[in-house]
């Protein structure tokens, strides 16, 4: 009864715990503490023994009898709590040496046990997963190079959250170096490093490794991931080819989006000879992360009222002072800077440019089954 009213309390207060990872995939720490049992249970068996010794040979109390032997056995040197016969004396120098012999031992232990660093280590990495549990809509960044540094400079700009992982032993001094506040010590394309990344959470994974067989192997891991854990919906995958011909191969293995460096230099090399001066274009107004324009690619569902509506009824730039500039249609075809008389149909996208404010609210425009109020007053 008691349980349920503190349910519904916390549920009427939104009083949530906080996302905790699977106890399955925290790093086992017990392991680490094994060589702690002997002096632990030579503690008690000395407390034990210190005990039974005070009762039998001087008559001490229970109580008495614990308390004399714990200051004995840890050597404060508090003085007796009553009159000692000799043999109760020798058997308090024998404690006192047992005592001494046993801490030095456990002082020993432990001082070796954190030398290796095998507790600390484990103890920060299940730190690290406590806290990745608790992420949302966040990227996976596979490996860490030159890349990465750049592409997550600029998620961090955009308050996007991430997780970089990557298998170096220096990962730790790494994340420290580039700011990265997420990370995990691990090979990305395992089950478990998905697990322990919260991918199930995730919005989409960045695979930028210079090798094309750690993209190849990500990127099929990831769409076996979706597929053994029935997740509602697909990964967008982003991945990196340094070969033109690769990446049609890494979109057929189910990259969403493939991106090539030298495709990438050579379109803005060539942009820069035909037009100098737009050259600072997209830097100046959509890749910078204060700007006030923001250009983005909106999905018009099945149930939108604008569906079989044409553009200039739908009167977005007077609500939400955004600019349709392209369309693609269901079947793929893009048509570029659409006219007013243009239907709008269902499960194609509109490419809207305006402010981030008007964008967002393009969006809920868009997922609205009946048409606005804002409507009757334009």
């Amino acid at each position: 009864m008691l349980k349920n009213l503190i349910t519904k309390i916390r549920k009427t207060l939104h009083w949530e715990s906080a996302p905790k990872p699977d106890p399955s995939l925290l790093p086992n720490l017990y392991s680490h503490l094994r060589a702690f049992r002997l002096p632990l249970v030579l503690t008690v068996l000395m407390m034990f023994i210190g005990t039974l010794g005070y009762v039998v040979i001087d008559d001490f109390s229970l109580m008495d009898a614990v308390y004399q032997t714990g200051i004995t056995f840890t050597t404060v040197g508090f003085g007796e709590m009553a009159p000692i016969s000799d043999a109760g004396r020798i058997f308090t120098i024998t404690l006192i040496i047992a005592g001494f012999a046993t801490f030095s031992m456990a002082v020993g232990i432990m001082i070796a046990e954190l030398n290796r660093g095998n507790i600390v280590k484990v103890l920060k990495e299940r730190h690290m997963l406590y806290q990745i549990a608790r992420l949302k809509n966040h990227f996976v960044v596979c490996y860490h190079n030159d890349y990465t540094i750049e592409v997550t400079k600029q998620l961090r700009a955009n308050h996007i959250p991430f997780i970089v992982i990557d298998p170096r032993e220096d990962m730790e001094t790494i994340a420290k170096q580039y700011k990265y506040p997420y990370y995990l010590q691990d090979e990305p394309h395992t089950e478990k490093a998905m697990l322990k990344s919260h991918l199930s959470s995730a919005k989409g994974l960045i695979t930028i490794s210079s090798s094309i067989s750690d993209n190849i192997a990500l990127i099929a891991s990831v769409r076996l991931f979706e597929k053994e854990h029935f997740l509602p919906r697909p990964y967008y995958v982003i991945s990196s080819a340094e070969h033109l011909r690769d990446i049609e191969k890494l979109k057929k293995l189910g990259a969403d989006t493939v991106v090539s460096p030298t495709k990438l230099m050579a379109q803005r090399v060539s942009s820069m000879a035909a037009r100098p001066d737009m050259e600072n274009l997209l830097e100046e107004f959509l890749y910078r992360s204060d700007t006030p324009l923001d250009m983005e690619e909106l999905f018009v569902p099945k149930f939108s009222w604008m569906v079989l509506k044409k553009l200039k009824e739908t009167h977005l730039r007077e609500i939400a002072n955004v600019s349709v500039v392209g369309v693609t249609k269901k079947d793929g075809k893009f048509v570029a800077m659409p006219k007013g008389d243009m239907l709008v149909t269902s499960e194609s996208k509109l490419l809207v440019i305006g402010t981030h404010k008007g964008i967002n609210m393009t969006k809920s425009l868009i997922r609205l089954r009946k048409k606005p109020q804002e409507l009757s007053y334009v």
